[in-house]
């Protein structure tokens, strides 16, 4: 009605800035005695149109103290869904004195993503993906979600954004269920290594600038992120490993 009634009014897809996309980010679980929880890791590319808009974007964040978000799709929108996700979930500790359950922080999610609908629909499309640990379940759990909101528990692994497909088929061919996390965390790298070989858009490894890959850990310690140096060293094991095979 608006664009009949009023057209310069209506925003219109043509008439949009060009937005800046961030992908790719994927999540897995691992399980092994008493280590239990999920890896949640992503790419540092950001790209606007076949621009590298920026090389060194964060895409996985800490929602709470055993949570946390990563985000695909229009980049500024999905930042913004990240942190205003993390302050909701503070609010309502403060308020009920206690933290949200993990499923119930996925549904708020679900919920912040289909509010987004109208803006999706101008092509600003904002895909997370949330994974936590489960106390009760002593395990790590994943959600998917659609752009309209819809909300799909992954068991194993799952990924999202440009080299989604990719970084799947690599999870894939390499997970385990008795995965410990040590391991868990060289499959993420390889995952996004795989995804990086063959979407222009995710970014791979810059050795020459220190860029790695922004790789998390949430089990039954918590969220952490793993120090560059780190995660360096499981990319230069990759390399080796590429160049033996």
């Amino acid at each position: 009605m608006l664009e009949r009634s009023a057209p310069d009014a209506h925003p219109r897809l043509d008439s949009l800035p060009e937005h800046v996309d961030g992908t790719t980010v994927l999540a897995l679980t691992f399980g092994r005695d008493d280590e239990r929880g999920v890896i949640v890791a992503g790419d540092r590319r950001a790209t606007a149109g076949n621009v590298i808009s920026k090389r060194d974007v964060r895409k996985v964040f800490q929602a709470d103290e055993w949570s946390a978000v990563a985000i695909s799709g229009a980049a500024g929108p999905a930042m913004e869904l990240a942190k205003i996700f993390a302050t909701e979930l503070e609010h309502y500790e403060k308020v009920e004195g206690s933290p949200l359950s993990l499923e119930g922080k996925a549904n708020k999610l679900a919920q912040m993503v289909r509010n987004n609908l109208p803006m999706a629909m101008q092509g600003l499309v904002v895909v997370p993906m949330f994974a936590g640990f489960d106390h009760g379940r002593t395990t790590g759990r994943i959600y998917e979600f659609d752009p309209t909101g819809g909300r799909y528990e992954e068991r194993h692994f799952a990924s999202t954004g440009s080299g989604g497909r990719d970084a799947r088929g690599s999870l894939k061919a390499r997970y385990r269920e008795d995965l410990s996390r040590e391991t868990a965390i060289d499959i993420a790298i390889e995952a996004l290594w795989d995804a990086a070989d063959e979407d222009i858009a995710t970014g791979g490894p810059d050795v020459v600038r220190q860029i790695y890959p922004l790789v998390t850990v949430v089990d039954s310690d918590g969220y952490r992120e793993l120090e560059d140096d780190t995660v360096a060293e499981r990319v230069d094991a990759v390399i080796n490993q590429r160049r033996r095979s």
